[in-house]
């Protein structure tokens, strides 16, 4: 149903791509820096373009570049992209009962597309899966408008960024662009006080271990705010019961 044409003309189809619009220019900016990263990082065009079309994640790209590029073990560079994507594990389990009616070649196909500011907007316009098939319906073509375009914005701008990475000047800040639009899915993201608290210690985390080698740092912050909000889930749970 994803795949088929009846989606590309739903109005909700277009309705997804004006809701991604204005995501557009610093998603845009953010693959762009990437596919400069590319380049200076020593990887060949035809490298960085199956780099862009088959991995299609920036900040994994870009915590994986550093480490290509002076030659880490290859469980390392896996183990960083691994542990920096693990956030789509949880927004594949929340998207589960939006897309459980489509075949599993679709949902495969869904699951390449999505990306973070996707999955923020889309939860917040449909607050909750739909049984019924016109809602259905309605809830896959936004969601196929919304991914069409952050994929296009994405793919055109990190080609770019790679075949004009010797001419683009550093004083355009497109590190800086893509910093903000982190920053700005890191603050859509943050609306419990645990996700508050798991933000809170990664970060400190990967500051004070910035000196790490081979940019160890981002996994150990990843890896002991996990640690750190599951133990905490834990603690309050029997708290709970015993209030009750």
């Amino acid at each position: 149903m994803f795949l088929k044409a009846e989606n590309y003309q739903h109005p909700a189809f277009m309705e997804g791509m004006r809701d991604a619009a204005p995501q557009a220019p610093a998603l845009a900016a953010w693959g762009m820096m990437t596919g400069v990263a590319m380049m200076n990082s020593g990887m060949s065009v035809i490298e960085s373009i199956f780099m862009t079309l088959f991995v299609y994640a920036g900040s994994s790209q870009l915590a994986a570049i550093p480490l290509i590029a002076v030659g880490a073990p290859a469980w390392v560079i896996l183990a960083t992209g691994f542990c920096v994507n693990l956030r789509f594990m949880v927004f594949s389990l929340h998207l589960r009962s939006y897309l459980m009616h489509l075949p599993r070649f679709e949902r495969v196909v869904l699951g390449y597309l999505t990306a973070d500011i996707t999955y923020v907007l889309f939860t917040r316009r449909f607050p909750k899966a739909s049984e019924e098939a016109a809602e259905q319906h309605v809830q896959t073509a936004f969601l196929a408008g919304h991914t069409c375009l952050v994929w296009a914005s994405w793919m055109v701008a990190s080609c770019f960024g790679i075949f004009l990475a010797n001419i683009i000047p550093t004083s355009w800040g497109l590190g800086f662009a893509g910093t903000l639009c982190l920053v700005g899915i890191l603050c859509s993201l943050a609306t419990t006080q645990m996700r508050i608290f798991a933000a809170s210690v990664a970060a400190v985390t990967a500051i004070m271990a910035y000196h790490l080698p081979m940019k160890l740092n981002i996994v150990l912050a990843i890896v002991v705010a996990v640690i750190l909000s599951m133990s905490l889930e834990r603690f309050q749970k029997p708290r709970e019961g015993l209030a009750e």
